[in-house]
């Protein structure tokens, strides 16, 4: 990429009236930051941290227009004029920083069913989302007038509240988008049918945002593909753009793509690392033949700045979104303009402290970044000096919990130290990476190294610590950060079994590449055991996942799931689920049902893969925490509790800026704040 190329990210663009000091947004993104459907003080200081790192627009998360969208209590909407002081806070927030603020207005449509809110989901038609989901009340003519008002009332209350601009939200499934989609709208009167026919709701709701919007801007976001049989696909999305811009004066299409589909449609929509780099661009680029002086957005797996723009390079799209790099830095804006890319913390895609944790109807996180949702409560902790002075400071262990200690504990003014066993950083974390389709994550521990060094930190590689090592070094804090053991369960009188290290090894640089059936026991439903069981089906063994659970890979969110599923068919891995297996023979699995116990025979099986639990490797920190004479103890991630990244950095970050002080002020509202 020509330096050019990045040098006209910075240069400002237009949009309707309103000029933007660069061509980088952030697009609208669920935070569960909400209460009682209301922004709070968390989004302000969440979107103030952005807009500061130097991005030139925000785009809020979408605003539910009516109760009927809001499903839980947790998302955001504006039902009546009591939210807009609310609003407001979060726009001067932005605006102090310089960067403008436009608010996604939506509903949702079907996939509202308002569990915790007791709502009926509203759509074009009866049908549901997703096998299991509730069926929504197709709504009748006095339904859609009460969602046409409602848009107009929102969008007036958002221009009130000082935003400058509106994003009306026709894309990802939601409710314009299923009156779009000939999928999911069946309609028989004047509001399906013929595209005009469903196309007559989002012409109704533009009507009246524009009417109400005043002399901001208005945008649209569409889907330019459904990814469904039957279903809208960019030509018909191109036509439909076209005819609602003949008529009203749009200030850009956002271009996504998806739709809110129990299928791998939605795998889409967030789109994880086994997709690669801008899988979607060319949605946007169509878009820009198509309508070369309408404003075009693109987004979706943009991970870098440099790599967004090529996009506005080649012609592609007037501006670029980066929603979860802006989550993992926000201010890499500001450091791609000062020329510090290094130091930027780079976006991994996995989606899992961000889209895995709204599944959960838990506020975002990241994995590399554990201060989303607490900018402001972090910020006072490192400001705050009151820990009193220097420290010195080992971390036993460079896997990402260890890394992440030793960086913050150097930030926070200590002399660190930091041990790792190995002939290198990264701990479990580079194994991980070393699967094919999961490479993104060994960004994680070489953002984190690079900084461990930059900050001063002493790092001894190959020095294994013992209690002896420690108490001889006149260390005043020791974190231990030394992880887990893999679990390794023998069959004795059956096939072989490996390990996961054992087996990613043999995935990489096969000596004897495994063939043939090969059984992987995943007793926990992560990636560990799905990406060992892809890359072995991609190789060409046949593989049975074999689980205990009731679902398959539990603990990845759905959202990479449907995608990891869809490979999952096409590789031909078989899943046994409410199975536990048992040897038979040297060759011959039997998979047990536990309801019933009767056992099936898997014959012919070459290899077992263990991907089961793991066990925390804690001896250090039992040696040093019995002893009265030795420095404080801190315990951290996997030696700790064997659980994931996520875990592991947020408990670094903790440990290192705290060493244990968790009883001071700053500690407290950061712990409180998450």
């Amino acid at each position: 990429m020509a330096v050019d190329d990045l040098h006209r990210l910075f240069t400002p663009v237009q949009l309707g009236r309103v000029a933007l000091r660069n061509r980088v947004f952030v697009p609208g993104h669920t935070t569960n930051f909400g209460r009682a459907n209301e922004p709070t003080r968390r989004h302000a200081a969440y979107h103030a941290e952005r807009a500061a790192g130097g991005v030139g627009l925000i785009v809020t998360e979408a605003i539910r227009v009516h109760p009927t969208s809001a499903g839980r209590h947790i998302s955001l909407g504006s039902f009546d004029d009591a939210s807009i002081p609310a609003y407001a806070a979060v726009a001067d927030a932005v605006h102090q920083h310089g960067a403008a603020l436009f608010a996604q207005i939506m509903h949702a449509g079907r996939q509202a069913n308002g569990d915790a809110t007791r709502t009926a989901a509203w759509s074009a038609s009866p049908l549901p989302w997703a096998t299991g989901a509730h069926v929504p009340h197709a709504m009748g003519r006095a339904d859609i007038a009460v969602v046409v008002a409602a848009f107009a009332a929102a969008a007036r209350r958002m221009r009130e509240a000082g935003y400058d601009g509106l994003e009306v939200h026709a894309g990802h499934g939601h409710l314009l988008q299923q009156f779009l989609s000939p999928k999911t709208n069946l309609r028989d009167d004047a509001y399906g049918g013929s595209p005009a026919n469903r196309l007559r709701l989002t012409r109704e709701v533009l009507t009246a945002v524009f009417a109400a919007a005043g002399d901001l801007p208005v945008g649209l976001r569409v889907s330019a593909d459904e990814f469904l049989p039957g279903g809208l696909d960019p030509h018909a999305v191109v036509e439909i753009v076209a005819t609602l811009r003949a008529e009203f004066p749009l200030a850009f299409v956002h271009v996504s793509h998806s739709a809110y589909h129990g299928s791998y449609s939605l795998a889409t929509q967030m789109a994880d690392m086994s997709f690669g780099h801008a899988p979607f661009r060319h949605h946007a680029a169509l878009f820009k033949r198509e309508f070369p002086d309408l404003p075009v957005l693109a987004v979706c797996r943009l991970d870098s700045l440099p790599e967004a723009a090529e996009l506005v390079a080649d012609g592609d799209a007037d501006l670029v979104g980066l929603a979860r790099p802006h989550i993992a830095d926000p201010h890499l804006v500001r450091k791609a303009m000062a020329g510090r890319h290094h130091e930027v913390r780079s976006c991994l895609a996995c989606n899992q402290g961000c889209i895995g944790r709204l599944e959960s109807s838990l506020p975002i996180s990241c994995v590399v970044n554990p201060e989303v949702g607490a900018e402001r409560e972090w910020a006072d902790a490192w400001s705050d000096r009151s820990a009193g002075t220097a420290r010195r400071v080992l971390v036993v262990g460079g896997g990402p919990a260890g890394l992440e200690a030793a960086l913050s504990a150097a930030r926070a003014g200590h002399r660190v130290t930091l041990a790792e066993a190995g002939d290198r950083l990264g701990g479990q974390v580079t194994l991980a990476a070393r699967v094919p389709g999961r490479e993104r994550l060994g960004l994680l521990t070489d953002d984190l190294a690079r900084a461990v060094t930059a900050a001063g930190v002493e790092v001894r590689l190959g020095e294994r610590i013992d209690t002896a090592d420690v108490l001889a070094g006149d260390f005043q804090d020791v974190i231990v950060a030394t992880g887990a053991r893999p679990a390794r369960r023998e069959l004795p009188g059956g096939p072989p079994v490996l390990d996961l290290a054992t087996a990613v090894a043999d995935l990489v640089e096969p000596a004897a590449p495994l063939t043939g059936d090969v059984v992987v026991l995943d007793d926990e439903g992560t990636w560990a055991a799905a990406s060992v069981a892809e890359q072995l089906a991609r190789l060409g063994a046949r593989v049975h996942l074999v689980s205990p659970t009731a679902g398959v890979s539990a603990r990845i969110t759905t959202y990479s799931k449907l995608a990891l599923l869809d490979r999952f068919r096409q590789l031909g891995v078989r899943l046994h689920l409410m199975r536990t297996a048992h040897a038979a023979g040297p060759s011959t699995v039997e998979l047990i049902d536990p309801l019933t116990g009767d056992a099936e025979p898997l014959a012919g099986i070459t290899a077992v893969v263990d991907a089961g639990a793991a066990t925390a490797d804690d001896d250090l920190y039992r040696a040093l925490e019995s002893r009265p004479d030795g420095p404080r103890v801190h315990l951290v991630g996997d030696a700790n509790a064997p659980r994931t990244a996520f875990e592991a950095v947020y408990e670094g970050r903790l440990a290192g800026a705290f060493l244990g002080r968790h009883d001071t002020g700053p500690a407290r509202r950061v712990l409180l704040a998450h």
